[in-house]
């Protein structure tokens, strides 16, 4: 399963799910186990110039549908504020998507990138969802089964290899299920969105200004469901079509990155200097995939680069035009035998660092997508889909088909609400043309799925546009400043 939300730094991924519509409200404070955050120093981040830094935890639920429960999570929230703060707004609550990406880390990043004029007029405040980073995270796997699953080949042909694969995502599920049992649904999106609620009420915010990038889209899109008075402005910007089955939207990744590579493949055609690959990306890499099945290169440590983790490089490279050049240095490289750049490639991607240590990333990701699926595919429909896949998008398909640990989750599930925001003011839909990871194709839909959605479209390659472009940028901080709302149809240049 591919990661569908984040920004830059580490930028992620999404997948959404069919839902059901759910009851609006919030507990007041104190009710369920609901605390106040109490600020203090950040630990672990440097100091930025012009910047001050506050970071606090707060409880929340583990179920706003039974708050009798009396079990909460803690919820991690970081709040950056610049010295030159004037005609102060309130507060602007980011995501970074993933799921499983850390809001607190895309804060601290976008309070040294946003652009002045919106970091003047509003603290920049992050969350770890729950699950997530900080926030009582979800932590299932080792380090050697991350190492096996991401190394594993993205398409098992032989019965036994699919078999093998089967057997380790069973493995995987049933790890997170002796764990965590029962409480594995209350990782759902819809819970998260309740906490999101609770975040603005501490805030002292009336209403809620958010930005969620791509898995973040659908975070948002589920609270604009359940809260669309609370809404001051929304920014969804790398959208997710919550109306689409976990099956679409596996299929919509496959056609989406597939997309992408020929964009890089053309890419490298013409830019002989920066691509060693020559005038066939596509060839050099299916035989590196290839070769790295029987005899994969070797790098420190004895650490083989099989066919996943060329894979997976690949995989990671087309989430940012600004990759291109490094993905088409490492497939060379990896041919020659050094992997180290498809390992430096692949690793940014799967949150593993040089000690071979993860974040839990990929822990909360399976959480929340295996919640919020109530119609995950039987290993059986994932293997017929494997062939299918595979003739109709060669690089991505086969792998994107096999959602095998979902197919064996053990926890109960709890799928979101896909429908309209009635009540709710305009929010602004954002779609890159060349998005791999949320294909371009879900902005539309989601925008008319709120029913009060404004589509805004950039041009342009990767996943997710603000503030990369200056058109783009200009559009969405005028929305945010001034709720000044794009125009419908706005389309920005690359």
């Amino acid at each position: 399963m591919l990661l569908a939300g984040c920004v830059s730094p580490p930028t992620k991924w999404a997948a959404p799910i069919s839902g059901q519509p759910a009851a609006s409200g919030s507990a007041s404070p104190g009710a369920g186990g609901v605390t106040a955050p109490v600020w203090g120093p950040c630990e672990g981040y440097k100091k930025l110039p012009n910047i001050t830094l506050e970071c606090g935890k707060m409880s929340v639920p583990q179920d706003w549908n039974n708050l009798s429960l009396n079990r909460t999570f803690d919820i991690a929230l970081i709040r950056a504020r610049s010295v030159g703060q004037r005609q102060r707004i309130g507060s602007l609550l980011v995501n970074p998507g993933g799921p499983g990406g850390s809001g607190v880390d895309l804060a601290y990043y976008l309070a040294q990138g946003l652009p002045n004029d919106v970091i003047w007029r509003f603290d920049i405040v992050g969350f770890d969802p729950r699950g997530v980073g900080k926030s009582s995270p979800v932590e299932c796997f080792s380090d050697a089964d991350l190492d096996a699953n991401f190394g594993a080949d993205p398409d098992p042909v032989s019965q036994a290899d699919f078999d093998a694969s089967v057997a380790l995502a069973r493995k995987l599920a049933q790890e997170c299920g002796t764990k965590y049992g029962d409480a594995l649904q209350y990782f759902s999106t819809e819970q998260t969105a309740r906490d999101m609620d609770a975040i603005r009420n501490a805030l002292g915010d009336e209403k809620i200004t958010y930005l969620g990038y791509s898995y973040g889209t659908l975070l948002g899109a589920v609270y604009a469901q359940l809260f669309p008075k609370n809404i001051r402005a929304l920014v969804l910007d790398g959208a997710v079509d919550p109306t689409q089955s976990s099956v679409a939207s596996s299929e919509g990744q496959a056609k989406g990155f597939e997309r992408a590579f020929t964009n890089f493949a053309n890419w490298c055609k013409t830019a002989a200097q920066e691509c060693p690959l020559g005038g066939d990306a596509r060839g050099a890499v299916t035989a590196a995939i290839q070769a790295a099945r029987t005899a994969p290169a070797t790098g420190a440590n004895g650490r083989k680069a099989t066919a996943g983790w060329v894979f997976t490089a690949v995989i990671s490279a087309l989430y940012s035009e600004q990759l291109w050049p490094a993905l088409a240095v490492a497939i060379a490289n990896v041919r020659r035998g050094d992997p180290k750049d498809v390992f430096e490639l692949a690793d940014r991607y799967a949150e593993r660092d040089a000690s071979g240590k993860y974040s839990n990333l990929f822990d909360a990701n399976l959480a929340v997508n295996c919640a919020d699926d109530d119609k995950s595919v039987t290993v059986e429909e994932a293997r017929r889909l494997q062939g299918e896949w595979r003739t109709k998008y060669p690089l991505f398909g086969a792998s994107l088909a096999l959602n095998l640990i979902c197919a064996q989750w053990p926890g109960k599930r709890d799928p979101y609400p896909a429908g309209t925001a009635n009540g709710a003011p305009p929010i602004v839909v954002v779609g890159t043309v060349g998005d791999p990871a949320t294909p371009y194709e879900q902005t539309p839909k989601l925008a008319r799925m709120l029913g009060v959605g404004v589509v805004l479209t950039w041009q342009g390659e990767g996943h997710t546009a603000y503030p990369q472009t200056r058109c783009i940028t200009d559009a969405v901080n005028d929305y945010l400043i001034d709720l000044k709302v794009p125009a419908e149809g706005t389309t920005c240049p690359k």
